[in-house]
């Protein structure tokens, strides 16, 4: 089993998860993370991190549609292992649906090095 990212953190990306990954994992788009499926360990950690609950375990139903994108992008978005700074008006986007759709970007992020 592995943990994935939804669309939830697009336009969130609050990054709390990534400082308490144990095996840095994460993978930072323009505007949202994903994890890398045959990294993660299954520890659950970065679970209740995630303000917006962007983050479920792929047994979960919902999460089966999100394996595929997290696996495709963290082999070509950088390794993140330190907290960025959220977007300034991620509280504006914690909350709305539709997300994938309107907002998603497949270019990569700023990694932290």
């Amino acid at each position: 089993m592995t943990y994935i990212v939804t669309e939830s953190c697009i336009r969130c990306k609050y990054m709390d998860c990534v400082e308490v990954c144990p095996v840095d994992c994460f993978y930072e788009g323009e505007n949202m993370l994903v994890i890398h499926p045959d990294e993660c360990i299954d520890c659950g950690v970065c679970e209740p991190e995630c303000p917006p609950e962007a983050i479920l375990p792929d047994s979960d139903t919902e999460a089966e549609k999100w394996l595929e994108l997290n696996r495709e992008y963290s082999e070509t978005w950088p390794n993140i292992t330190r907290k960025g700074d959220a977007p300034a008006d991620a509280d504006e986007f914690k909350d709305q649906s539709g997300k994938f759709e309107k907002f998603f970007s497949a270019a990569p992020g700023n990694t932290d090095g």
